[in-house]
């Protein structure tokens, strides 16, 4: 189990870290999601023992890791650009740690080949690098990550230099293998979805503060505060709570709404709209285009009311588990 216990670290004026704790459970995937600038990398490269905290403490299954070196550690780290050497091939890229903990080299090619098996790449162990996909160069980091077998593994927005498509497709391989394996992981991104994806539970970061540490389903079911339900991807946010799209009572018997923009979307569409009370973002489906008809235009209103009961309030307590990976 990992910890980090009332953490602080500044650059300058700029505070990553501000009494941060958190910890990681074992064989969890942990997310640490926020914007670019937060401390996302910092916290990571202080656990990893490459920074060193101004104060607080990190401690790993009781052991205070203030001191040790990075090597001393026994933390792998898989970074976006992979940092594969490319004058050795695939088989003593994976080698390479072993090597460096002077592990007899019979002993280090076995353990290589194995893990390289897992992971569907024995067959590509003579290969040289430069002849990787991107997706296979991904799969050699991560085996030359878990060959040494970490206690922890640190992976810093590892699929970022990836297309779409390519991205998606591995998310749910390194889940897999990773739980397979049982070893926790911090896994550093700036994707909302991929952290959904990847992680039992979230970390959000910003002024360097975890803003709320929670399962995906508990962050969407039950944001701490305004920042975090923003951050994840909510429209309608006010002060004390988020309007969800349930809340939204359409009919004639409401009171009007003026509508600002109209966005056609492949599947229905979004609208502004302004009223009273403020501006609201509401996705409509298919049906409800058909019924507003020709008043679905700029400058048109429609009827519009909010359903107190519906609305998901900041500091209402923990929510139940609503989101299905």
């Amino acid at each position: 189990m990992l910890e980090l216990k009332s953490l602080c670290k500044r650059f300058g004026a700029r505070t990553v870290a501000y009494h941060l704790d958190l910890a990681v459970e074992p064989g969890e995937i942990l997310a640490l999601l926020g914007p670019s600038g937060c401390g996302k990398s910092t916290l990571l490269a202080m656990v990893a023992g490459l920074e060193t905290p101004d104060a607080g403490r990190i401690v790993f299954d009781g052991e205070d890791l203030a001191g040790l070196p990075p090597e001393s550690r026994h933390f792998a780290l898989m970074f976006q650009d992979y940092a594969l050497f490319p004058h050795l091939n695939v088989l003593d890229n994976v080698m390479f740690g072993l090597i460096e903990r002077r592990v007899a080299r019979v002993e280090a090619r076995e353990r290589a080949l194995s893990v390289l098996e897992v992971l569907g790449l024995a067959p590509h162990a003579t290969r040289d690098i430069g002849t990787l996909s991107g997706g296979e160069a991904q799969r050699v980091a991560l085996a030359r990550a878990l060959v040494t077998e970490p206690r922890l593994i640190l992976l810093d927005e590892p699929f970022s230099s990836l297309d779409a498509h390519l991205r998606l497709a591995l998310q749910s391989e390194f889940r897999q293998r990773l739980k397979q394996l049982g070893i926790c992981a911090i896994w550093v991104t700036h994707d909302r979805n991929e952290a959904f994806a990847m992680a039992d539970r979230v970390a959000l970061l910003h002024d360097g503060r975890v803003q709320q540490c929670a399962t995906p389903g508990q962050l969407l079911a039950a944001p701490a505060n305004p920042w975090v339900a923003r951050f994840i991807g909510f429209n309608n946010v006010t002060e004390h709570a988020v309007v969800p799209d349930a809340a939204f009572l359409l009919g004639d018997e409401h009171p009007a709404a003026v509508i600002e923009e109209v966005i056609a979307q492949a599947e229905g569409a979004k609208l502004r709209v302004r009223t009273e009370e403020g501006e609201f973002v509401l996705q409509l489906s298919a049906r409800e285009i058909r019924t507003l008809g020709a008043r679905l235009q700029k400058g048109e209103t429609i009827g519009l009311a909010v359903e107190a009961g519906a609305l998901i309030r900041f500091g209402a307590g923990p929510a139940p588990e609503s989101y299905n990976r």
